[in-house]
């Protein structure tokens, strides 16, 4: 009988049955004169101690102004030390932190505070030209549960010095009555296909997810971990925020956003031990033309997810950038996010050519478009199940039902591929699979075979459409620095190492492809961009 593509994390280690509150404070306890972050770009050094009396007082503050459990607090801001601050406090009183997107523009604010309903908005002056104070202006009649508005840079230090003479038995009568299974977090998906969605998370999910992950990455209090992605996703928020905070490790933010040269400048001075980011910002940093003149050598480990990594990137980040030991994490932001993970010392293959495999804690399967379980080695969506798995979509029960089913599983919408020991390949989105006259084709397949050009620094694969074919498939390509190619030679390089239906009849080389904030390349706007270029019907030559 063949072996089923179902595997579930076993560990010696139980889970937490804390409040994200109550394990910052088991930190504290045990490392008090250790710095818990840095933040360079505000010139902000906190020992654990310090952040607890911030967040204390944050929190203190907040129930001043009436805050109470379940109320919803929103953030608007790029990476900062108050994000960090607000974060905990929100967690020690209960209130359900709502991540706002720093590129949202003001419908899309408008909408996550209404959505949501958003009674206080913590917010920026700006970010990337984007004026938060006038697009708070605009919009604030509009939603009628926002009560209150603070801005970091006029209404912070007041906050503070209010809570720092509010009661501190108010606050500890408050956290008594927490739970860990207390909804914690809203963070919106992308809404590419849609509205966006408030996946509702708690503290059970977040700190056991972060947790799991600073044990596989073998997080110490020694480990200083250089944060350049943002705090308003799982990947900032979780797998560093809160995974360093669980180990007593130090949180270093380079900059506001992701700048490669400030994050060279934060490993080297500040002797970063671990290393975020999605493969886009990894190669950015490689090729920043000051790469040689600093020693990232205190580098050892960190996490690259968000997208496919090439073999030959993860061979330069492993020597050039001193990471031997980092991994490869795949999840969605409705699974906390992490369900697998390639483990510290594993081979180079499998943490190229793989997700890893499910952590502990976590079952995965691979299904068809029946519910069934496949055997291992067939394609089909990629479930999760477990303790991870969000309590749904706020105030979206419908969207919550076609996500997770009657048995619990989440499904990703990602294809995905189990091998014979459990180690997962993500082949594609079913929404993204190219049907090309009956030809089934996996974007991330023919985007591997371009990445193993050693001139192609980035490739990603769309379908377009065609009147012959119903799809066809174009390529968009980014060279190395100082590079030129010719779309004939990239072609004659698919064709000797893939099936010709595969190969891409369309080619546009850039410099630049768009991307969201956390640095991924967001394909619907190549799909858009393709079909303004070759025509609707896609029948055009596009090389250039």
């Amino acid at each position: 009988m063949a072996l089923l593509s179902y595997d579930h994390g076993v560990s010696a280690i139980p889970l937490l049955g804390q409040a994200i509150g109550d394990n910052l404070g088991s930190t504290v306890e045990r490392f008090p004169d250790r710095e818990a972050i840095v933040v360079r770009s505000q010139h902000r050094r906190l020992t654990y101690r310090q952040l607890w009396e911030e967040v204390t007082h944050c929190a203190l503050g907040l129930l001043a102004m009436g805050v109470n459990k379940g109320d919803r607090v929103g953030i608007w801001a790029p990476n900062r030390y108050e994000w960090l601050v607000v974060q905990y406090a929100t967690a020690r009183l209960g209130a359900i932190l709502v991540n706002v997107n720093p590129a949202y523009q003001e419908p899309e604010l408008e909408y996550a505070l209404q959505q949501s309903g958003i009674s206080v908005l913590f917010h920026a002056q700006g970010f990337r030209g984007l004026d938060y104070v006038a697009a708070v202006a605009n919009v604030r009649s509009r939603c009628a549960t926002l009560k209150s508005v603070l801005l970091f840079e006029n209404d912070w230090d007041q906050l503070l010095e209010q809570g720092s003479h509010f009661s501190l038995a108010l606050l500890q009568a408050r956290e008594a009555q927490l739970h860990f299974d207390d909804p914690i977090n809203i963070q919106y998906t992308s809404g590419t296909t849609g509205f966006p969605k408030g996946a509702t998370l708690t503290h059970h999910n977040l700190l056991n997810n972060a947790y799991t992950i600073g044990e596989l990455l073998g997080y110490t209090e020694l480990d200083r971990v250089c944060v350049p992605v943002p705090f308003y996703h799982c990947f900032g928020m979780v797998l560093s925020n809160l995974a360093c905070t669980a180990r007593g490790a130090c949180i270093v933010v380079p900059s506001e956003a992701f700048q490669p040269r400030a994050v060279l400048d934060t490993v080297f001075a500040e002797r970063c031990t671990s290393l975020y980011g999605v493969p886009t910002m990894f190669r950015a940093i490689l090729e920043d033309p000051q790469f040689s003149r600093f020693d990232v050598g205190s580098l050892r480990t960190g996490i690259m997810a968000g997208a496919p990594c090439p073999i030959e990137l993860m061979q330069e980040v492993m020597v050039k950038l001193h990471m031997p030991e980092i991994v490869i994490g795949y999840g969605m932001t409705e699974t906390s996010p992490i369900s697998t993970m390639s483990l510290r010392h594993d081979s180079m293959s499998k943490r190229v050519t793989s997700v890893g495999k499910v952590i502990p804690h976590v079952e995965i399967c691979i299904r068809d478009d029946q519910g069934r379980v496949l055997p291992r080695g067939t394609t089909g969506e990629f479930c999760t199940r477990g303790q991870s798995v969000m309590r749904g979509y706020w105030n979206n029960l419908e969207a919550t039902r076609m996500s997770i089913d009657e048995a619990g599983w989440m499904h990703s919408g990602d294809q995905a591929v189990m091998e014979n020991d459990g180690y997962v390949r993500i082949v594609g989105r079913l929404k993204d699979m190219i049907i090309r006259g009956g030809e089934n084709i996996y974007p991330a397949e023919v985007e591997a075979v371009l990445h193993a050009h050693p001139d192609v620094s980035e490739a990603h694969i769309v379908g377009v459409p065609s009147r012959k074919y119903g799809e066809e498939v174009m390529a968009w390509i980014r060279v190395r620095p100082d590079v030129r190619i010719e779309v004939s030679e990239l072609q004659k390089f698919c064709h000797a190492r893939m099936a010709s239906f595969k190969v891409p009849k369309f080619w546009q080389l850039v410099e630049a492809f768009p991307q969201t904030v956390t640095g991924k390349v967001q394909k619907y706007r190549l799909r858009e961009m393709a079909i303004e270029i070759l025509g609707k019907e896609g029948e055009s030559e596009a090389t250039a």
